[in-house]
This record gives C-alpha cells, structure tokens and sequence, in this order.
C-alpha cells in the first residue's frame, strides 16, 4: 500500500485481545442469537502500528503492556505485521481485553476490560524509544487511567523537547465524558495533530454541529482531521475547515479499527510528505481496506 518511508514512528499505546461476534440479527435477549465469533489481535495503539507498517513507515516501534497469558501470541502477531514491539509483561493483570458486538449493518458496540494496557506507567518509558523517531502516536486511551496518563504526559514532553511531533486519537466519547473534557485537553497540551471522531469532535469542542467543533479546536491543535464514518473526513487548521474528503467505498462486514486504520495510512502519507488533504485520502483507503474484514489489523 505504498513504498518504505524514511523515519520511524513510535506508537505509545494499547494492545488488547479481541473477541469479534458478528450477529446479522438483533441480540435476543436470555436466549441464543447466532453469531460468527473470532478472537483476534487488537487495540487501538497496536492496530494504528500495524496499518502504518502496511502502508510502508519503518521502523514502527510500539510501547504497550500485556498479560503473561498472551505476550508471546501478541508479540509473534504485531512482529508479523512488521511492528517492533516493546511488549512490558504486566506481572498481575491480563491482557486487556475487548468484545465486539457487531451487528447486521456492521456498527459496533464494545465490552471493554482494560487490564494490562492501562497499568503503563512511568517505569515502562525509554527515553531511546525515541532515537530515530520522526513522529510520535498516542493512543487516547492511556489519558484515562492515572498511571498511564502520567506515562502519556512524559512521553508527550520527552517529545516535545525533542521537537518530535506528536498525535494524539481522543479515543472514546464515553471515557472522555467520564475524565472530564478540560482535564483531557490540559493533558494533550502541545499536541500537533489530533484525530477524533464526530462524537469526540463535539463533545471536545462543546459545539453540536462538527465542522463548527472542528474549526473550534483547530484554535488549540495545528490540525485537527476528524473521521466521520462513511461521509468521510473533515480537516482544520487556524480556526476553519480546510478540506472535505470523501470516504472510499467498500461493503463493511466489521467496522472495529476502521479508525485506527485510518490513523496508520493518515501517519504514513504524512511522514510520506503527503498533504494533509492526500494523507485523509490515504487514511480513508486504510480504513475501506479495514472494514472488508473482521478485526482491527492489515
């Protein structure tokens, strides 16, 4: 999906197990509904990693911690799909794990138990991670844990005085709420891109109509690319809207990772020296690549 991109790319984030049940019927409630069930390689951090090795930046390097139970299954899968992994072995907790309920127009609902991924702390950071890095990725989900949210601040201001520029996917509108906006945004200070979807777009911004939200944190962040599903991506910068692009078209069977998908082909065609108009376009490629199949990964 594109050739060898010089620099490397750190992703600081999740790695979860996920259990995938695509159900073409609704859940019938204390009975039995069909379903196709897969476990699968997974979480945000992890996924964005592997699409951006797919779409051609090496080194990828991922910061994650795991469960004993999966570290090697984890490590041989992320290795595979030319990830270098730095895998820290949580010594109590499992390996995070995610259910997918998919239904039969291929919208998701998750069960989330974060285990192992949001025990990352401080102690787990290496400031070498960073030796080659021309770019760094944040998972959102590490700001909503106390631990892993002094592990993302650090690795945010080690950047920082590196001047390596740092990304940062919001995550989930429902953690957002629950951690509290001004909190968030205090704690991403300094970002340079950041990429939400519609729902976190609006709920950041406080604004219900997302190209007013868009435009509203293009104020704090240089650019802001917020996913929107099938009516593809909204980019910002200085306060405006600066381009619309349109999805590309594909039958979704999964939707799960179909943001980080995007975020890996966005990242690739940025490092790439792509636009940031052509690196949406080759985010939303990533991403029509992703929903073709089940799970989260290239």
């Amino acid at each position: 999906m594109g050739g060898a991109v010089s620099g490397g790319l750190l992703v600081v984030g999740d790695v979860v197990t996920d259990v995938v049940a695509v159900h073409a019927e609704p859940l019938a409630p204390a009975t039995d509904t069909a379903a196709r069930i897969r476990t699968l390689p997974g979480g945000a951090g992890a996924n964005a990693a592997c699409w951006a090795a797919r779409c051609g930046v090496a080194p990828v390097r991922l910061l994650a911690r795991v469960g004993a139970e999966s570290a090697a299954w984890h490590e041989r899968a992320l290795r595979a799909a030319g990830v270098r992994p730095h895998l820290v072995v949580d010594p109590v907790e499992p390996t995070g794990t995610v259910v997918a309920l998919v239904g039969g127009d291929a919208e998701r609902t998750f069960l989330t138990d974060s285990g192992a991924a949001l025990r990352l702390s401080t102690a787990d950071w290496d400031v070498e991670l960073l030796d080659g890095v021309v770019h760094m990725h944040l998972s959102g989900y590490l700001f909503f844990t106390d631990a892993s949210r002094e592990l993302a601040e650090l690795a945010l201001r080690t950047a920082r005085e590196r001047r390596v520029p740092v990304s940062v996917d919001p995550a989930s509108a429902g953690f957002l709420s629950t951690l509290g906006v001004n909190r968030f945004l205090s704690s991403v200070e300094g970002v340079s891109v950041l990429l939400p979807n519609a729902d976190e777009a609006r709920l950041l911004a406080g604004r219900t109509d997302v190209r007013e939200a868009a435009a509203a944190l293009s104020l704090r962040f240089p650019l802001v690319v917020v996913t929107l599903g099938a009516a593809g991506v909204l980019l910002a910068s200085a306060g405006a809207v600066t381009a619309e692009v349109p999805a590309e078209p594909a039958e979704a069977v999964d939707t799960t990772g179909a943001g980080d998908a995007f975020t890996g082909g966005f990242l690739a065609a940025r490092l790439a020296g792509a636009a940031p108009a052509d690196a949406a376009r080759a985010g939303c490629r990533a991403a029509a690549a992703a929903v073709v199949r089940l799970g989260g990964r290239p």
